[in-house]
């Protein structure tokens, strides 16, 4: 673990706050610094740390690799915004990006041809960790001309039955 500004302040925090209820416990000072001391790590480890995580919309980000994308769907989430940052796919040909991400979830509707248009195509990136997060994360790819023109990330609302 990295120790920076923002832990710190919280360990420091959570002694104080320990060390202030052990106080009301025990009026010696080297009784409730032993039981601050000891605490802190353990409150902090196995209460505060996990709901941080839980409650966080914080996900790690990793570098858009081709095989990872085909083979581990569950990493695409991670690797979303470099692939949208990067541009690697603007002005590549459906059959490029098809030897890069793999065959398409799905082709968008088209309100104009009534029918599913095979110039977007969409990837499910998974849901991202967290605790009441319930959108499905999606990428879209907009094709001109046979070459890639636009990626476009947005969210499903997870339905139940799903």
């Amino acid at each position: 673990m990295i120790l920076t500004v923002p832990f710190a302040i919280i360990l420091v925090l959570l002694f104080v706050v320990l060390f202030i209820f052990s106080r009301s416990i025990d009026k010696r000072i080297w009784v409730s610094l032993l039981i601050s001391l000891v605490l802190t790590p353990i409150v902090y480890f196995y209460l505060l740390y996990p709901l941080i995580n839980i409650f966080s919309t914080y996900h790690h980000e990793k570098h858009f690799e081709t095989e990872v994308w085909k083979e581990k769907p569950a990493y695409r989430y991670e690797m979303a915004n470099d692939l949208e940052q990067s541009d690697v796919l603007i002005g590549k040909t459906k059959s490029e990006i098809k030897d890069i991400l793999g065959k398409p979830g799905w082709f968008s509707w088209n309100d104009a041809i009534k029918a599913n248009d095979s110039n977007y195509w969409n990837y499910n990136l998974g849901l991202k960790p967290g605790a009441f997060n319930t959108s499905q994360e999606c990428l879209e790819i907009t094709f001109e001309g046979n070459k890639a023109k636009l990626l476009e990330h947005y969210q499903l609302e997870k339905k139940d039955n799903e």
